[in-house]
């Protein structure tokens, strides 16, 4: 619990007085967010924003792990590391990203499949290396099977296991990716999924099969090393939030939204709750969702469902406030992270 508490506390820290000096270069180098002109016209005001600042949240991440482990003396973990590496790479997929937009001055940056490539592969190193480094319990940083509370069903073999990987990883930061289009909406929605990670790496640590059998005990290689990354990342995005509120003094850029997604699918891998993510994560689920709709219908039908996708901004559209947005948007996030605890505690009771 210390070393959660102790790395949360200097992630927290670090983002929050790393992001105005960051805010300060990025705007001297003129490194500010371009808003197309197709989108709702409240943003044009935002034109110029610093972006990139996913940069801030994945440093400060990782300093708080590195520091954090130095102090308290606990070791680190392979699936703390490995998910710290899907982040780090999903981000770096982002910063190319986000570097296109900014200085070859082309606003949707890099081509859907060179990006969707980049995902993937990052993805296939991490579920490969998952499957390696056992404990000596046996237990590696991720299983072959699928999981919901637990692990269930028959082993999906290898091959199998790295697609299902590739695919949570890239729908998880796409998601991630499709909902911050507004001040704040998803840093704080990420918050929330994060802090329930740090509940079930904690629970998962005091139901631990190879300290107490149990009924329901949980074989997890390391759930205190999740817990830790899950408080690390949250507190990283804490500090940003400081400064991403509305009005935004800097975005996250596509740097920061596929590294968060990035950290929501590793936790979740590591902590054998795969299935258990599309209800934690059930905001980024519906405004995924949204966009599929839209692209379907038009391509179906030649109609739009939506105003615009992804769904804030058809909200937007009708004439809600952005801040009312994100509040209501939070809202509904803290429900679907209340609703996905609450089915796995219930879960844990012997049956």
């Amino acid at each position: 619990m210390k070393t959660i508490l102790l790395s949360g506390a200097i992630s927290m820290i670090v983002a929050l007085l790393g992001t105005r000096p960051t805010i300060n270069v990025l705007r001297k180098r003129k490194l500010g967010q371009q808003i197309r002109d197709d989108g709702p016209q409240a943003h044009l005001g935002k034109s110029g924003t610093p972006t990139m600042g996913g940069i801030v949240i994945i440093i400060a991440s990782l300093l708080g792990y590195a520091a954090g482990h130095w102090l308290t003396g606990d070791p680190m973990t392979a699936s703390g590391i490995l998910v710290l590496f899907l982040m780090t790479g999903l981000g770096f997929v982002g910063f190319l990203d986000d570097f296109i937009k900014l200085f070859m001055r082309r606003s949707l940056g890099l081509r859907s499949g060179a990006k969707l490539l980049g995902q993937a592969l990052v993805g296939a190193i991490f579920a490969v290396l998952a499957l390696h480094f056992p404990d000596g319990y046996d237990l590696t940083p991720a299983s072959a099977h699928l999981s919901f509370l637990a692990d269930f069903g028959i082993s999906l073999g290898a091959i199998l296991f790295v697609i299902w990987v590739i695919i949570m990883v890239t729908a998880t930061s796409n998601g991630v990716n499709l909902t911050d289009g507004l001040d704040g909406l998803a840093s704080g929605a990420s918050i929330m999924v994060l802090a329930a990670y740090v509940i079930i790496g904690n629970w998962q640590l005091r139901n631990d099969c190879t300290t107490a059998l149990a009924p329901n005990c949980y074989d997890v290689r390391d759930p205190l090393d999740a817990a830790v990354v899950a408080a690390v990342v949250m507190g990283a995005c804490f500090g940003f939030l400081w400064w991403n509120a509305p009005p935004a003094k800097i975005f996250m850029g596509d740097t920061g939204s596929l590294a968060l997604g990035g950290a929501l699918a590793g936790l979740a891998i590591v902590t054998r709750t795969d299935l258990l993510l599309l209800l934690l994560g059930g905001l980024f689920v519906i405004i995924t969702m949204s966009v599929v709709i839209q692209v379907g219908s038009y391509k179906l039908r030649r109609k739009r469902v939506f105003k615009m996708a992804p769904l804030q901004h058809h909200f937007e559209l009708v004439g809600w406030a952005e801040t009312t947005i994100v509040v209501r948007f939070w809202l509904i996030a803290a429900m679907f992270v209340a609703l996905g605890l609450g089915i796995f505690y219930v879960g844990w009771f012997p049956k």
